[in-house]
């Protein structure tokens, strides 16, 4: 939810603009983040970094983080597809359960083996190669 500032003697008027900038922005970001990941086919993964690097901001791979954990109100989102630059389950606390991210993996048909995804690279699925 957006932080709603009002112009006080505390807030001019110019910083509120410039907060709700910020947070459409955000927002923005974070849509465009869902519509990537939306594209994600099953029984494959990308990372927070693949998913920055595609949208045109390659050093904004913990925005993505941000934007995967506020994924979870969205409803038949695959966000236990998107995983760190090596495979490893980095989001699994955000899930229901510790296990329910790696559970939904698996019913892809990805093994996974103390929270890292075995065989990364064949499973890896790179939006700036798949989506061009």
């Amino acid at each position: 939810m957006p932080l709603l500032i009002t112009p006080t003697n505390r807030f001019p008027l110019y910083f509120c603009v410039m907060i709700t900038s910020l947070n459409a922005k955000n927002n923005d970001f974070f849509e465009q983040v869902y519509a990537v990941v939306r594209l994600i086919p099953n029984g494959r993964v990308t990372s927070y970094g693949a998913i920055a690097s595609y949208l045109g901001s390659k050093k904004s791979s913990r925005m993505v983080g941000w934007a995967m954990n506020a994924s979870h109100r969205l409803m038949d989102f695959p966000a236990h597809r998107v995983v760190n630059r090596v495979g490893a389950l980095t989001g699994k606390m955000h899930f229901s359960t510790p296990n329910r991210m790696q559970e939904l993996l698996e019913t892809e048909n990805i093994q996974v083996v103390n929270d890292q995804i075995v065989d990364f690279k064949i499973h890896f699925w790179d939006p700036n190669l798949e989506l061009m």
